[in-house]
């Protein structure tokens, strides 16, 4: 079998799917009919998804559908949508869950694409069987939509760092404030005012839920249970508890303060324990042979020109 034949073959396989695609896709579903007749979130998606966002739009509209259906697919497969969206949320990203799928989508095509590419290449050059060439193609497939995944998670892991970071700061910022006669609230909103940075766009968060009618204290705690982070949700509640019990906020903050910093560094020095684990491995592996090899090899020589 030679390459030709497998370009043609896949050339005819990707035809034969487009087609039976473009088949599902002429068919209206339920929610798109009634949709335009109602007023609900299921009439504003069906809206937003005529709306064009690439500089092709007649390609971005017939590959659209295509793109939906393998994005559902990997949610079938892949992580919960409820997964994605908390992940999403504690990343700062404005991506819907929808929007995610489909960059999924696109990290598993260009994996595809490459890994067919790479199959081609091999096969012509070294005759590479072709159930290794596919199982290839699939594997790098997926590794570009578990690529997307893993990327998003550590996106996550990387901001909640900077909140962990920002949080000293912010509540030294507001102690100063408080113990200037100003009140809780007042104080956030000088911070999220004068301050920039991913814990300031999160207090910006819960002052808007806040003028919009929640307590204060109940949207602090659940911006920092979103975040999942133990720092954030410590100086939440204790914002909540000084705020409801009336004891005095400004040493409450400092306390947080402290604290905060006193996991920092916490932090830092099992962060340096690890680095210097991960150390000795190039010595062992690395540095250790080699001086073994040269301190060894002259004397083994000496011994055979000897004997």
């Amino acid at each position: 079998m030679t390459w030709l034949t497998l370009v043609l073959g896949g050339a005819l396989g990707m035809g034969a799917a487009l087609v039976l695609a473009w088949g599902g896709a002429r068919r209206a579903t339920l929610e798109a009919r009634i949709s335009p007749y109602l007023r609900t979130t299921v009439a504003d998606d069906v809206a937003r998804r005529e709306q064009t966002v690439t500089p092709m739009p007649a390609l971005e509209r017939l590959l659209a559908p295509v793109v939906r259906d393998a994005g559902r697919m990997i949610s079938r497969w892949g992580s919960p949508a409820a997964d994605v969206s908390r992940r999403l949320r504690r990343s700062g990203s404005g991506l819907s869950v929808e929007q995610f799928r489909a960059q999924q989508v696109v990290w598993g095509a260009a994996g595809l694409a490459a890994g067919v590419a790479l199959a081609l290449l091999l096969t012509a050059t070294r005759g590479a069987p072709v159930l290794a060439s596919a199982v290839l193609a699939l594997v790098l497939a997926a590794a570009g939509v578990l690529g997307r995944d893993a990327a998003l998670s550590h996106a996550v892991t990387r901001r909640q760092r900077r909140l962990v970071a920002e949080l000293p700061t912010i509540a030294e910022l507001l102690a100063l404030s408080v113990a200037a006669g100003e009140s809780a609230l007042a104080a956030l909103e000088r911070v999220a005012r004068t301050t920039s940075g991913e814990l300031t766009r999160e207090l910006a968060i819960a002052l808007a839920d806040a003028r919009a009618g929640e307590r204060l204290p109940a949207a602090l705690t659940r911006m920092a249970r979103e975040m999942s982070v133990p720092a954030l949700e410590r100086f939440a509640e204790g914002i909540a508890t000084a705020l409801e019990r009336g004891t005095p906020l400004a040493e409450v903050l400092r306390a947080q303060a402290q604290d905060a910093r006193s996991q920092g560094r916490q932090a830092l020095v099992e962060e340096g324990g690890r680095r210097e684990i991960a150390m000795m491995v190039p010595v062992v592996f690395l540095i250790l042979p080699v001086t073994v090899v040269f301190a060894v090899f002259p004397g083994l020589v000496a011994i055979d020109l000897g004997g």
